[in-house]
């Protein structure tokens, strides 16, 4: 009598579609990343994958690995052109092996060939996996790079994390936790004498934010005169709700600023609301400054009035409007003292408006751009010796500051360093 033999158990069938999905779902909820988008990232993946773990398919163009993905399921199929004679295998297949897939197929046909995505090897899951884990870190930073390029120009409190000892770079943490990033807050951008330390928490206004291959790439300022109107916006409901307007602000980082402001509507008194109760308002603004003296004045169509008006207390018996070319020349002496050079200077000039016919007579006005390199190289540097290393750098964080090329090649090279044309 045959002995009765026990049925094997049959392998309970996973749904990978549904699995795959579903895993997508949860990375969205907790991510951020679209599922579409991590789909695409993933058939790129598995088609790339196959190419490499199949010695016979390496020649395969991208395009004819194609992967279907959906919540039903994952397959996978090549796509070669039907032939009497192939001649190129990575292409072509002969007319016969191709209708044991499509027996109506003709010759010049693309013939569909399904690929049994469970005889992958290990180096093509590893680089599967690999890829999709790349393809996340590109999403995260996508969503980064989208959730701060959205806060371009706006205030934000930022945490100093590290101070680049030689150009005097301050990296500041803006975002909390996982959605943190580094900022940089240049030395150009910094309120003259104002010092950090690490852990401090300190308001930065927004400058720019770049795509970079790490993450955003944000560049924060302390000495914008917008950090200014953010912060009056911030204390002065008046402002929020449009009741009052500001507008214009100088500024003289680390010094004085003076804002013109007028109402919007009837019955409001501008200046008093940007003070506030016993100057509680501007207070603030002026702590977050670190000392910065601010004057709120009435701004006035008539240009003579409003210049009396920024002049008070002092009594103004009468005012002539000066030329432009006098208030461009007031400009770049103030940033040559400063130890700006030319192109940072013509910087200030445009964001203020001046012609570009007056800024050769500005340029004029500043110091010697060699004069002024040395002074901020030796302030530097400190007495230590000039490496390659610390060349670079000091190169970078003058030419930050403004300067060319041209100009700093000459002073490294009285420094010590032997720096060609080039």
């Amino acid at each position: 009598m045959a002995r009765k033999t026990k049925a094997a158990k049959a392998e309970p069938q996973v749904d990978v579609g549904a699995e795959i999905f579903a895993s997508l779902r949860e990375l969205e909820k907790i991510k951020g990343i679209p599922v579409d988008y991590m789909v695409e990232r993933l058939k790129q993946a598995l088609a790339n994958a196959y190419r490499k773990d199949r010695e016979d398919h390496k020649d395969v163009p991208a395009d004819n690995v194609v992967v279907d993905l959906d919540e039903h399921g994952l397959s996978m199929h090549l796509i070669k052109t039907a032939v009497e004679e192939p001649e190129d295998i990575a292409l072509e297949i002969q007319i016969d092996a191709a209708r044991r897939y499509n027996p109506n197929v003709q010759v010049g046909d693309p013939v569909n060939i399904p690929v049994d995505i469970a005889k992958f090897g290990r180096i093509a899951a590893q680089t599967a996996k690999q890829v999709v884990i790349q393809g996340i870190r590109e999403a995260e930073r996508g969503v980064m790079y989208e959730a701060y390029s959205n806060k371009s120009q706006e205030l934000l409190t930022a945490t100093v994390s590290r101070i680049d000892p030689l150009t005097g770079d301050v990296f500041v943490k803006i975002g909390q936790g996982g959605d943190a990033t580094e900022a940089v807050l240049r030395s150009s951008e910094q309120i003259p004498g104002e010092s950090y330390a690490p852990g401090e928490m300190i308001r930065v206004y927004v400058l720019e934010v770049h795509k970079a291959g790490r993450g955003p790439q944000v560049q924060v300022s302390r000495t914008h005169p917008n950090l200014v109107r953010r912060l009056f916006e911030l204390e002065t409901p008046e402002i929020a709700d449009g009741q009052v307007e500001i507008r214009n602000i100088a500024r003289e980082a680390g010094s004085r600023s003076k804002m013109a402001v007028r109402a919007a509507m009837e019955g409001i008194d501008p200046v008093g609301a940007c003070v506030g109760p016993k100057g509680s308002r501007v207070r603030a603004v002026v702590g977050e400054l670190r000392g910065e003296r601010v004057d709120v004045i009435l701004w006035d169509a008539d240009p003579a009035v409003y210049v009396a008006n920024a002049l008070s207390p002092a009594k103004v018996t009468r005012v002539l409007i000066d030329e432009e070319k006098a208030y461009a020349g007031v400009i770049a002496r103030h940033y040559g003292t400063l130890g700006y050079g030319p192109a940072r200077v013509k910087q200030e000039l445009h964001r203020r408006g001046i012609p570009k016919e007056l800024w050769d007579g500005a340029l004029a006005q500043l110091p010697p751009a060699q004069d002024t390199i040395r002074a901020l190289a030796h302030a530097k540097l400190r007495g230590k010796s000039l490496d390659a290393d610390t060349s670079r750098r000091l190169a970078a964080y003058l030419q930050r500051r403004g300067f060319s090329w041209n100009d700093i090649r000459p002073v490294l090279n009285e420094l010590g360093q032997d720096i060609d044309e080039e």
